[in-house]
């Protein structure tokens, strides 16, 4: 019977244990986007998982929309990188970057000086609000549409970011297709209205995916990048959609072409959207034919079943992360586990971030 505590081996990646830390942006870099030295500590924490995820971090100035968060496209943050990437290694952990590009979904107040909002189309999302350091919340923006020279940077930003995480010290980058962020805006029709090679069908929609996958892979090797998806959408002004399963089986087949070391398919279901049905899982599974992580809403006994079901081969784990840093050890004990503070997920500073106690 599968288990969560087995290790478990991947294209030369050998992982302790079947546990993943999901990535969860947390906003505890530098108002210049550079990681702090508690953010060291932070994943330092919590390398009991085989394979940590780190929050999403933008390959430009253009993608990093919140306040707060990581980039890596400048030597600067290569640097402060390589302090995170020792301290999980030494502690005999993996580690992933996780590479953001938020499209849409940012604000010119959030941006460095000359960078622009940029998407697919001119659609802004205008149910989302976006939290700005200087005047709180705001409405977002209507994007300017990428145009094919835009195209084109973007994708050699990913790369660029990719190649700076090997040096920075990474095992690999996972691309962020999912949540409403620029990948993702991609694919869905309700954000991508446009009428040349990256719109309308469902081979042009996934166009963009693809060759940041291909030209990443080509960077850095098959083995170093994966990819989350999270088909059924609901989150950032991304909804479900006529043909969504046919869009994500030609994704997962292209995909499992290029060879990526994993799909990360998240379900958010457990914070009040629609469920992602399993049909749909195994259908993105079966299509990918490689490394599936699972996410969205597990504990212990639901990460086993699903294991044991065979819907995915690593699970990875979210909040319980955030207020249980010793959680893989918990969960092998069946140990009680710690409720997180909500009003610090994205407060400047050590509380509510390294201050949680072990077990």
């Amino acid at each position: 019977m599968a288990t969560l505590f087995e290790s478990f081996n991947v294209s030369g990646l050998h992982l302790k244990n079947k546990i993943v830390m999901a990535p969860m942006t947390r906003s505890r870099a530098t108002t210049d986007h550079i990681p702090t030295p508690i953010m060291a500590d932070y994943y330092g924490q919590r390398s009991g998982a085989g394979l940590i995820i780190t929050e999403g971090t933008s390959p430009s100035p253009n993608g990093v929309g919140y306040p707060r968060i990581p980039g890596l496209y400048n030597q600067q943050q290569v640097d402060a990188w390589k302090v995170v990437t020792d301290r999980v290694h030494k502690e005999g952990s993996k580690i992933f970057l996780q590479i953001m590009h938020t499209g849409r979904i940012s604000h010119p107040l959030n941006l460095p000086e000359g960078a622009e909002v940029l998407a697919p189309s001119a659609i802004p999302a205008s149910n989302t609000k976006m939290y700005t350091d200087q005047e709180g919340e705001k409405d977002l923006p209507t994007p300017k549409v990428m145009t094919d020279e835009d195209i084109a940077s973007a994708i050699n930003e990913y790369v660029n970011s990719a190649k700076l995480a090997v040096a920075a010290g990474f095992d690999g980058v996972e691309l962020h297709a999912a949540n409403g962020y620029l990948l993702e805006q991609f694919i869905n029709p309700g954000s991508n209205q446009r009428t040349d090679n990256y719109g309308g069908s469902v081979e042009n929609r996934a166009r963009f995916v693809v060759e940041v996958a291909e030209q990443t892979v080509e960077a850095i090797g098959k083995d170093k990048v994966g990819i989350r998806l999270s088909p059924g959408g609901a989150f950032n002004d991304i909804m479900p959609f006529e043909g969504q399963e046919e869009t994500y089986k030609y994704l997962a087949e292209e995909l499992g072409k290029i060879g990526l070391v994993y799909v990360h398919l998240v379900d958010h279901s457990s914070m009040g959207t629609p469920e992602v049905p399993k049909s749909l899982k195994e259908t993105i599974r079966d299509a990918f034919g490689g490394t599936v992580i699972i996410s969205g809403g597990y504990d212990k006994a639901k990460a086993e079943k699903d294991l044991a079901d065979g819907l995915g081969h690593l699970v990875a784990f979210g909040r319980p992360f955030i207020s249980n840093p010793d959680l893989p050890e918990r969960m092998k004990v069946s140990a009680e586990l710690s409720d997180p503070d909500f009003s610090t997920f994205y407060t400047p500073g050590e509380k509510g971030y390294t201050d949680y106690p072990t077990y």
